[in-house]
């Protein structure tokens, strides 16, 4: 098939045409009203083009009406303000600030905010007075309405659901490669294809620049069940390294691992909407026989090490796997409010308390809008450098009394990247698009000459090319054709021929420069930097987690410790992962390199978080547990370490320190396992963990050079 060709483009394509020329048509010839034609025109190409909202259909009603009500406020207010060039500049910071920092709500609030901007932008940037408002926002309404209408009656399949099949996909694999070692069969393909499903499963999470799930709590156990799938598939491959032929292990395992993998084929299928009755009861019952075995067992027994180690992966992967169903039961609206409020703990690491209230998603927003009020969080730093840029070009537009002001600031918008370089590059695409435009319209209008029904002819066009440009052909292609469009539009308002090109060339080249300098000024290398940053703050508060999860499970802290920095630091490094993997450019970085060090920061941290479940070890600390908590510190020193070079810092040659080794513990004769059982079971997730950290260097050196290099380069 062509790669040209997108089905879910070519029905935005159909949406926009049917909808944008006859609302202004509608507007201009029957209404005869040019405020609200020009904002239904306008209107209608930020519903149906520039917003792409998914879910089920009542998420998509509720998402439009947000857009409506938001971008209602927004005209009024730039309606307002557009009388002084410093008021307008003023007011465009918090107001650009808060529309673009919305995003992190989730998808739809993310898809919407450039549309709401539109809404903003074209008032506060072109003359007017408040007796338009009325007219102004019949026209956004007008638009609104009748795109929500189009988009119900064509859309393709939300997005969402591509992402729970890659969860689905990756689940199965997991429980077929479990079922095949089961039976004794040791061809390889099984691993290969869970570790295919997973990097698929990571790859449609990441596509897009902001996370495809929303704050909602089936959004939330989606967004879970991603990282859940990521841990399972570690623990189980790296179990079946181990033990690779399960035939011929302890009856009381091999049903839990058989348990577990049924429950894996149960996630599968209530993500993929199949009839079944999934039940964790089965599951719950094979780890408490496990346990029970354990306990039985001396620690002068034969094989007793192996039995704990055998245990520790099979217990782990049991885990997992009854975890990610309650998430999947819960993303799929089947999970009854217990469940639910036990996940919510998990995904913000709050308090029952606080999950059980009445107040749990005022709770939820809360947390989210901390964790990324700070400079490390992709979408501050992202909107603070959009709402200076958005200001500037503004008060440029005002200052330089251009003809159509608001076309410097959509140059600026259109634009704006996360990295000096990558806006640079878009600018230049932008601007040749542009000039492609001019070229192509200026070409039409001297063909059609004074032809009005010619120039309503060649509208619906304009926009079916405009519209199915985004994301599938050239950058330039879509400017070119928008600039066809503004010009035939403003040539059926105000005849004026192809000079209007020329205008918009200017403001264009305007906008595109302004974009460009503050990119420069204020955050030249982007997302990059901010990569480095959030991975030294994943690994750094991930390693602290860790060693105090460590020193609870083992009678050495009072507490159980919080998981709320580990977590928003993990939440900060996927967004920041977003933004680098969207902007325009070569990556100098090797996306194994990054996929390597995320996944080394999760593995920390859902470490940290099954010893921080565990039960603390009862009476006074014996050498055993000790030791095992200066180990745990160790590992966290050295995550410190790790991060130290990530940080901002140019270490030059001061080589890494070597990750610290894990000493063989010396257990007394005769004692039983439930004398022994958290001791054993916290070095047993050491050792998951410190084996692992040398793969962690070399990706990690890789992104320190790369950000201490010039961002020109």
């Amino acid at each position: 098939m062509n790669s040209l060709w997108s089905t879910p483009a070519a029905l935005r394509a159909l949406r926009a045409t049917l909808v944008v020329p006859g609302l202004f048509a509608f507007s201009y010839e029957v209404l005869g009203d040019l405020q609200v034609a020009t904002f239904a025109a306008f209107g209608g190409f930020a519903t149906l083009v520039l917003a792409a909202f998914g879910g089920r259909a009542r998420d998509k009603i509720v998402a439009h009406l947000g857009l409506a009500l938001a971008g209602s406020a927004l005209i009024v207010i730039g309606t307002a303000v557009n009388t002084s060039v410093l008021l307008a500049t003023l007011v465009t910071l918090p107001v650009v600030f808060l529309v673009l920092f919305a995003g992190v709500g989730g998808p739809n609030a993310a898809s919407g905010s450039t549309a709401a901007l539109l809404a903003y932008v074209l008032p506060a940037a072109s003359p007017g007075t408040m007796d338009m408002v009325p007219a102004r926002l019949a026209g956004w309404w007008l638009a609104s309405i009748v795109g929500t209408l189009a988009v119900l009656a064509l859309s393709p399949k939300p997005p969402g659901a591509a992402l729970r099949r890659a969860v689905a996909t990756s689940a199965r694999a997991l429980a077929d490669q479990l079922g095949a070692a089961l039976k004794g069969d040791r061809d390889p393909k099984w691993r290969e294809h869970s570790i295919e499903c997973k990097h698929n499963l990571l790859s449609t999470f990441t596509a897009t620049p902001y996370r495809p799930t929303g704050l909602a709590a089936a959004d939330q156990a989606l967004d879970s069940l991603v990282g859940l799938l990521e841990w399972c598939t570690s623990v189980i491959c790296d179990s079946l390294r181990e033990y690779d032929d399960l035939t011929h292990i302890d009856e009381v395992e091999r049903r839990l691992l058989t348990d577990t993998a049924t429950v894996l084929r149960d996630v599968a299928a209530v993500l993929d909407g199949e009839p079944t009755k999934p039940e964790l009861d089965c599951l719950e019952r094979s780890l408490a026989d496990s346990v029970e075995h354990l306990r039985r067992l001396r620690s002068d027994s034969a094989g007793f090490g192996a039995a704990v180690h055998l245990s520790f992966h099979a217990r782990t992967a049991a885990v997992a796997a009854h975890t990610a169903l309650a998430d999947a039961l819960i993303a799929s609206h089947q999970a009854d409010p217990s469940i639910v409020s036990r996940g919510r703990r998990r995904w913000f690491g709050t308090a029952p308390a606080q999950s059980e209230s009445r107040l749990a998603g005022l709770t939820t927003v809360t947390n989210l809008v901390s964790r990324h009020a700070n400079l490390r969080s992709v979408w501050f730093l992202n909107s603070a450098r959009g709402a200076i840029a958005l200001a500037v070009a503004v008060a440029v537009a005002d200052l330089t009394g251009v003809e159509h002001g608001f076309w410097v600031v959509l140059g600026t918008l259109s634009v704006l990247r996360t990295n000096a370089a990558s806006t640079g590059s878009t600018a230049l695409r932008a601007l040749l698009g542009t000039v492609a435009g001019f070229v192509i319209g200026a070409v039409l209008l001297l063909a059609i000459g004074s032809s009005t029904a010619a120039l309503w002819t060649a509208l619906p066009l304009a926009v079916l090319v405009a519209a199915y440009a985004p994301g599938v052909l050239p950058f330039a292609a879509g400017q070119a054709a928008f600039t066809v469009v503004v010009s035939v539009l403003f040539n059926l308002l105000v005849p004026a021929g192809w000079q209007i090109g020329v205008v918009r060339i200017e403001d264009v080249a305007i906008g595109c420069a302004v974009s460009f300098l503050v990119g420069v000024l204020f955050w030249p290398r982007g997302a990059g930097s901010l990569v480095a940053d959030d991975l030294a703050d994943a690994f750094r508060t991930g390693g602290l987690y860790l060693s105090d999860a460590a020193h609870w499970a083992l009678g050495l802290r009072p507490e159980s410790p919080p998981a709320s920095a580990a977590i928003a630091a993990g939440i900060r490094l996927d967004e920041a992962l977003r933004g680098f993997l969207a902007e325009q450019g070569a990556k100098r970085v090797p996306k194994e390199y990054l996929w390597r060090l995320v996944a080394g920061a999760l593995r920390v941290r859902l470490t940290a978080h099954s010893l921080a479940g565990l039960p603390a070890a009862a009476g006074d600390p014996d050498p055993l547990r000790v030791t095992l908590g200066d180990h745990a510190g160790q590992v966290a020193a050295w995550f410190d370490h790790l991060a130290s070079r990530l940080d901002r810092t140019d270490h030059g040659d001061v080589p890494m320190l070597a990750p610290p080794q894990l000493r063989e513990p010396v257990l007394p004769n005769g004692t039983t396992v439930s004398d022994l059982s958290t001791a054993l079971w916290v070095r047993e997730h050491l050792e998951h963990v410190t084996p692992r950290l040398t793969e962690l260097v070399e990706p990690a050196g890789v992104v320190a050079a790369q950000r201490h290099q010039p961002w020109w380069r």
